[in-house]
């Protein structure tokens, strides 16, 4: 073989490569054209605030009738480091807008002022599972270079037994490790990973997804990441960019429910559990204030904090992590008040965003029963937008 034939068939196949890499990546909200507001970073996710690590275990296996303790599942875990994989506590808050779930540690995390763990997502039923794996972990691990200390992991959930074999304890020890293993910076899996496998917004299939902003200050910058693992909404309330997208989408793609089990859930109900970081440096007061503004992204959406919902949001600050000392005093740097309302700003749009990234990544799911939840038809969104003069014609990749 020639040397020119030699470079035409290696070309050959970087071209190809090339183009399956782009073909398998998932669709994001901005690459069909839905407008939104402020600046994204580099991978519009929560990992653009550096030290922040996500990692995911994905549990799908067996189709047809429940058989308890053995499937369908469709279920899973998703782990977020604050910053990295050592004990580095940093400055949280948390607030529930509506408390039919569940998020572990917030107590200790309130009278502290203090995130000290990682932050595990999972199903309803996992939540002990995940919290005593994780313990594991970082006995296991010498996650603290302390000789005593104390932990206790914060772990949220949201429902999924509409597709997933939730009352059989699907997610053991090993997928919650398997999670922390995965947990990297760059580019996040949204959709159909992690604990949002099988979860459902406005009543189309939906799960884990994520954006940011960039935010210009005198003389610096800070970042806003958003992680949501998305189960909520009534699809008659559903918007994207202030349209009403579930309305007209009212009859197309319906829920397909054959069987139980035991499912009660109304419409509307189910929850969202949403992760707030930031570089800039905040103290608890000020992140349980950034929390508090979660519910107006949401709010964007049609989110109404349903009675059945768990609500649950918190928010950290990578900043000031020598605040945690054991004796004496220390300083740490705090952003003015004054300067919030661009914080505040940049969470509410980035919340409204990883919403609905997770509903663009996510993909149609048959889970237990035969019970199905349909992925948001793209081509009818975009006829929607175009329909309301609200399609950004030129789409942005991230």
């Amino acid at each position: 073989m020639t040397i020119t034939k030699q470079k035409q068939r290696l070309f050959f196949y970087f071209f190809l490569l090339c183009v399956s890499q782009v073909f398998a990546q998932t669709h994001r909200a901005r690459d069909l054209g839905i407008p939104f507001d402020g600046t994204p970073g580099a991978y519009n996710a929560i990992t653009d605030v550096k030290g922040v690590l996500v990692g995911h275990s994905t549990i799908i296996s067996g189709k047809g009738k429940i058989s308890l303790g053995n499937g369908p599942v469709r279920t899973g875990v998703t782990a977020i480091f604050p910053a990295g994989k050592k004990k580095k506590p940093v400055y949280a808050n948390w607030y529930a807008l509506n408390g039919n779930g569940e998020m572990t540690g917030t107590t200790w995390l309130t009278e502290s002022g203090f995130l000290e763990t990682p932050i595990m997502l999972t199903n309803t039923f996992s939540v002990g599972t995940v919290q005593k794996a994780t313990l594991q972990w970082m006995v296991d691990s010498s996650w603290s270079s302390e000789d005593w200390w104390w932990a206790f992991p914060v772990v949220a959930e949201t429902y999924d037994g509409f597709l997933n074999d939730i009352y059989g304890f699907q997610v053991k020890d090993t997928h919650v490790l398997e999670a922390i293993k995965n947990a990297s910076s760059g580019v996040i899996a949204e959709g159909n990973v992690g604990g949002g496998t099988g979860m459902m917004s406005f009543d189309f299939k939906s799960g884990i997804g994520t954006s940011s902003r960039i935010l210009k200050f005198p003389d610096t910058t800070y970042t806003v990441g958003v992680l949501v693992q998305s189960n909520f909404g009534h699809r008659p309330r559903f918007k994207i960019a202030g349209v009403p997208v579930g309305e007209e989408l009212k009859d197309t793609l319906r829920v397909d429910y054959k069987a139980p089990p035991q499912f009660r859930r109304q419409s509307g109900d189910g929850s969202i559990i949403v992760v707030v970081a930031t570089d800039a440096p905040l103290l608890p007061h000020q992140l349980k204030r950034v929390a508090q503004r979660v519910p107006l992204g949401i709010g964007r959406l049609g989110g109404i904090g349903a009675n059945g919902s768990g609500d649950i949001f918190i928010a950290f600050s990578t900043a000031n992590q020598n605040a945690y000392i054991r004796k004496g005093k220390t300083e740490v740097e705090v952003l003015s008040n004054d300067w919030m309302n661009d914080i505040f700003d940049a969470t509410i749009q980035a919340v409204e965003e990883a919403v609905i990234n997770s509903m663009i990544a996510a993909e149609t799911m048959e889970g237990v029963n035969g019970n199905k939840v349909y992925k948001l038809p793209h081509e009818e969104v975009i006829k929607i937008l175009k329909k309301y003069n609200r399609l950004q014609i030129e789409s942005k990749k991230n």
